[in-house]
């Protein structure tokens, strides 16, 4: 009922707020579920400015991996997401030669250290190639930017410098996102073709990365890591007012519509206690399926 009131980064999430006849005007779903491996998949297809309108979000294709399993302690289940997940990228990316990753987010805050840990667990060639020590394989550089914070440089200027030297086919951004449903905490992974907005998923906006921004083809990892506490009380009156008469629900409508655009809740996140260790894991997922292009 008031999902439309909390922001997302998930397309997936963003669907729900469109009707089935709304989504035949400029959106395509299509869904595989893996039953064997618990893995689902969702790819949504932006077609045209009405689907960008409708789902807020650019043309293009937005790939959702879904497993309960992701953020557990079963090993086992690294292998098909990693799987799945290297063929959703290989399919997006196609053939290339040098591989431009970029993890963003600050290491020195938990939950949004995903970025830079997929760097830490990268085999990185390009040095390798360049001396000769290493043939025949893919180009693939990595970096860590850090925060304009912590630099007082914005992001995006930082690798558009460092594309113009090293050229590279693709530019992999990996960054932490946030969900506005609690089940899809550390438990989603999406894919995209359209570029990122750094710290968009805290409210903390930077300069876009895209290939309109720094002129080379950008696909974007991300995993939904915190969670909004206005998200979280949306969750809970959803599930309340359900068996609640509507002519209650409307007189509360307008109050809790403005409570959760109130900009000090706005700015309160909540992440689970053992997010060091999800965090672990799941950046060693996506650094596996980036380091399966050089086999």
């Amino acid at each position: 009922m008031f999902q439309s009131y909390i922001r997302t980064d998930l397309a997936l999430e963003l669907r729900d707020n469109i009707s089935e006849e709304q989504r035949n005007r400029g959106v395509e779903i299509q869904e595989v579920h893996d039953k064997e491996h618990s893995v689902l998949q969702t790819h949504i297809r932006v077609i045209n400015k009405e689907g960008e309108k409708l789902l807020g979000k650019p043309i293009g294709n937005y790939i959702t991996i879904e497993s309960e399993l992701l953020c557990t302690d079963d090993e086992e289940i690294y292998e098909p997401v990693v799987t799945v997940l290297h063929d959703v990228l290989k399919n997006l990316i196609g053939k290339v030669n040098r591989l431009f990753v970029i993890g963003l987010g600050n290491r020195n805050i938990t939950p949004d250290a995903l970025g830079p840990k997929v760097v830490d667990h990268l085999y990185i060639t390009r040095h390798l190639i360049h001396e000769g020590v290493v043939k025949r394989a893919i180009e693939i550089a990595a970096l860590s930017p850090g925060v304009m914070a912590q630099t007082g440089i914005e992001t995006g200027t930082i690798i558009k410098s460092l594309c113009e030297e090293i050229q590279p086919d693709v530019v992999i951004c990996v960054d932490a996102l946030a969900a506005r449903d609690t089940k899809r905490l550390n438990t989603t992974i999406q894919v995209c073709d359209t570029g990122i907005t750094p710290g968009a998923g805290v409210g903390n906006r930077r300069v876009t990365l895209s290939k309109e921004t720094i002129g080379i083809p950008v696909i974007a990892i991300g995993v939904p890591t915190v969670i909004s506490m206005s998200a979280i009380v949306m969750n809970c009156v959803d599930g309340i007012f359900e068996n609640i008469p509507d002519k209650y629900v409307r007189n509360s409508e307008q109050k809790l519509i403005t409570y959760l655009n109130d900009s000090s809740n706005e700015s309160l996140f909540v992440t689970p206690k053992n997010i060091d260790e999800i965090v672990n894991r799941v950046s060693y997922t996506i650094s596996e399926s980036i380091n399966r292009f050089l086999t």
